[in-house]
């Protein structure tokens, strides 16, 4: 049988529901007295029972977070601002990369009190239903859903990019990204590079518009290779994610050009890893500690009132000048 409890309350000799309290990180329990039970307790080996603490405080403390991939940095950043700002509350996370509905039915044999989702492709088979457990999921959110979503206005960091690119000099800007329209915010993406262009009027060259297939560093860098054998290089490349402008970066120094001196580089993702690429990255999209916050907040508003949290909450992007971007002479 495990440690229990009672037992903790045994050895440091307090009363049960001071050593529960300890535990649940009350503030009605003196930070020395706490400090005390908590390492009675981590000596003791003990481990909490999360089902009959759901029983007494109808809550587990546990989130869970629906991952797509464990491979690309922008990702796995943004989880990682996630797992703080669920630490933060006093929470724990449990992470699953198993599909989205297969991950939700675990959660909730966990009884978990919130679940976190990433929609990354396009079944949205959840969306139409309401859930039994409070859900949040990042994504392009669907007017049907029936679920709170945090969305980001896509089109208009592709909006930020060409208009700093303008405003630089340049006329040829080239697109690099997925968009084999099996992710809606790569769609997002693509279309709002599009539109852009055309308010600028700008070419939108075929040539220019280099489909990745994939969103990590080796799509990026062949999607990039591909490019420079075109007959006219652009003077500028907007990167769809960070993975695929680490790739671009790569493929560029291969081929001897130097950025910006010869090719300027917008990429999107907005982490902190863009300044410490070998060419620190001028960068578009929502800070990613801005997004971590706003979905672990909105989770926790919806725990608590059901009806608090918008349907859809947008972000705004921001640019974030480095050094990968500079003037050129206009070509009217």
């Amino acid at each position: 049988m495990g440690v229990t409890i009672k037992d903790i309350a045994n050895v440091t000799g307090v009363s049960f529901s001071t050593v529960s309290k300890a535990l649940n990180n009350s503030p009605l329990v003196k930070p020395e007295t706490k400090s005390k039970i908590l390492q009675i307790a981590k000596e003791l080996g003990y481990e909490p029972n999360f089902a009959a603490r759901r029983l007494v405080s109808k809550e587990t403390k546990t989130i869970g977070l629906v991952w797509p991939t464990i491979e690309r940095a922008a990702l796995s950043t943004l989880v990682t601002k996630i797992n703080a700002e669920i630490e933060n509350n006093d929470y724990s996370m449990i992470l699953s990369i198993n599909s989205t509905n297969s991950a939700v039915e675990m959660f909730k044999r966990f009884q978990v009190d919130g679940i976190i989702i990433f929609e990354e492709n396009e079944d949205q088979s959840l969306i139409n239903h309401s859930p039994t457990i409070p859900i949040i999921s990042y994504g392009v959110a669907s007017s049907q859903t029936k679920i709170p979503f945090i969305d980001v206005n896509y089109k208009k960091a592709m909006f930020l990019a060409v208009e700093y690119l303008y405003q630089l000099g340049h006329r040829e800007i080239a697109y690099i990204g997925d968009f084999t329209f099996g992710d809606s915010r790569q769609t997002e993406k693509y279309e709002g590079f599009i539109e852009v262009m055309k308010q600028f009027n700008l070419p939108t060259n075929k040539q220019y518009l280099i489909n990745t297939g994939g969103l990590d560093g080796y799509h990026g860098y062949m999607a990039t290779n591909r490019l420079l054998q075109s007959s006219r290089i652009p003077s500028a490349i907007i990167g769809g994610s960070y993975d695929i402008s680490e790739g671009i970066i790569r493929s560029l120094k291969e081929a001897n050009f130097i950025i910006p001196k010869d090719i300027s580089v917008i990429g999107y993702d907005n982490i902190p890893h863009m300044g410490n690429l070998e060419t620190p990255l001028t960068s578009i999209g929502v800070p990613v500690e801005v997004l971590a916050k706003k979905i672990t907040d909105s989770l926790f508003h919806q725990i608590h009132d059901p009806y608090s949290v918008p349907m859809i909450q947008i972000l705004e992007p921001e640019l974030r000048e480095r050094t990968s971007c500079a003037q050129v002479n206009k070509k009217d």
